[in-house]
């Protein structure tokens, strides 16, 4: 290879390096609104490590294509029509719409949120809701992170896997969340024998929720719903008349997703 080929290929390599980490960076800035749905510029920079004034100008170019947008009021930024066209397209595309009629029963039939999540790490990501009409109640957005401690979802998932206990850090949200690897070991124990998982305000005070996991043909989870209401209507007894309809909704959502004869679900 000649001296200018070699500076050629030195100066292209360069230049993909260059493209590769300003996109990095780009998603790094785009994927921190999964964690706080509306941030600014000081957040994002603690959320990502960049420097405030990258973030500034990685943030500017995201709002001029309406990937994000800025409140007038706080001058802090959410996600914008862009990002939320792709986001329902990608959901459309991965089949999760099927089950959203499912889960819009269940909500009308308990009167309660109705959640669909999926694990992302030692975390679970909210990708499907429906929202309660009861004055009292509690909400999560898609791509709500929870994590799979506290979580009644997260509990359905860990309880039907075939994987290791993952390095969970059991820090304590509330007064009830569960702290001992011990005592979360026994607790996937009791989920794995009665078929659906609870969540008794372990990670939002005065917020109950009953779980079920979506199983493919190997009886392992690759997703998990909720049913999600204040403390003071989940009773003893409608706690467990909810877990027998969400696990009924589970079981419903599986043979929509054709899971019966599929080992794997399309991840977020």
């Amino acid at each position: 290879m000649s001296t200018s080929q070699t500076k050629r290929a030195k100066s292209t390599a360069g230049a993909t390096a260059t493209g590769t980490k300003a996109i990095d960076r780009a998603m790094q800035v785009l994927s921190s609104f999964v964690e706080d749905s509306e941030q600014g510029i000081t957040d994002i920079a603690g959320r990502t490590g960049l420097s405030p004034s990258t973030v500034h100008r990685i943030v500017r170019a995201f709002v001029e294509t309406r990937y994000l947008e800025q409140d007038e009021d706080t001058d802090r930024y959410h996600l914008g029509h862009a990002a939320l066209i792709l986001g329902q397209s990608a959901r459309e595309s991965l089949g999760f719409d099927r089950a959203l009629p499912v889960l819009e029963e269940l909500g009308a039939i308990t009167g309660e949120s109705v959640n669909m999540g999926v694990r992302d790490g030692t975390d679970v990501v909210v990708i499907l809701r429906v929202q309660s009409v009861q004055p009292l109640r509690f909400d999560q957005a898609p791509g709500t992170r929870i994590s799979m401690h506290c979580s009644s979802m997260g509990k359905s998932i860990l309880a039907f896997s075939d994987e290791p206990l993952p390095d969970l850090s059991f820090e304590k949200i509330t007064a009830s969340t569960i702290t001992s690897k011990r005592k979360f070991v026994s607790e996937l124990d009791t989920v794995r024998e009665r078929g659906f998982s609870t969540d008794d305000e372990e990670s939002i005070a005065g917020v109950s929720c009953v779980g079920a996991p979506i199983v493919n043909s190997e009886g392992r989870a690759v997703a998990a719903i909720a049913v999600q209401a204040p403390t003071v209507r989940m009773t003893t007894s409608r706690q467990t008349a909810l877990a027998a309809q969400a696990v009924e909704a589970a079981a419903e959502i599986r043979r929509i997703l054709r899971l019966d004869t599929l080992t794997s679900l399309p991840t977020v």
